[in-house]
């Protein structure tokens, strides 16, 4: 059985799982769904019903996104992505920014005041303009998994208000959230497909 991934293309957890595994090269089933309309082949296996879920072909299930990308390269990592795996930067993205982000995003939601979210979040962008002063990518000259795993929520943070953060005093940040969302990887990872439904034929996650 080949792998099985239930994904939905905009979630930032499911895209750097789906980069991960593009890069590894492993063959998988990509499932997209809707999720305000969960299939019950994917809350059989994950009744927790977040995405990504990968469903390997011995009937394991990866249910969090970071143990996919690492699973994945543990198996086969061309670009060394493994060499960049900083667990304190990726839990300062997970947790905090990312707090800051979903209250900025979605202000309405959380009751809180956008404005003060966003230069929290700010803060941590800084964070990131200091240590891309010393390398094209956050762990040196080549990117790795913290990038991967960092930029899909930087740049929802982004496209939130994208001139205000265009204006903002992070050059470093902003070329290289362009360089990762320019990329091809990125591209493939971002194909759209209709949503799965039992019954349809495998579509396979590919480069």
């Amino acid at each position: 059985m080949t792998a099985i991934l239930y994904s939905f293309r905009r979630c930032p957890y499911a895209m750097r799982a789906r980069m991960a595994l593009l890069v590894s090269g492993q063959a998988v089933e990509l499932r997209e769904i809707l999720l305000r309309d969960k299939p019950a082949a994917m809350l059989a296996v994950s009744p927790k019903g977040t995405v990504p879920v990968l469903l390997l072909s011995d009937g394991r299930v990866l249910d969090e996104s970071l143990d996919i990308m690492r699973w994945a390269l543990a198996r086969h990592d061309p670009e060394d992505w493994l060499a960049g795996d900083d667990a304190m930067l990726i839990a300062g993205n997970d947790g905090p920014f990312k707090a800051h982000l979903d209250r900025y995003k979605y202000a309405s939601r959380h009751g809180s005041d956008p404005l003060v979210h966003r230069e929290q979040a700010m803060g941590w962008l800084r964070t990131l303009e200091a240590r891309l002063e010393k390398g094209r990518y956050l762990c040196g000259a080549r990117r790795s998994l913290a990038d991967m795993a960092l930029f899909p929520f930087v740049r929802q943070f982004a496209a939130t208000a994208p001139d205000w953060f265009a204006a903002q005093p992070v050059p470093k940040v902003q070329g290289w959230l362009a360089d990762l969302v320019g990329s091809e990887i990125f591209a493939r990872a971002m194909v759209r497909l209709a949503p799965w439904r039992e019954g349809h034929a495998p579509i396979l996650l590919r480069l």
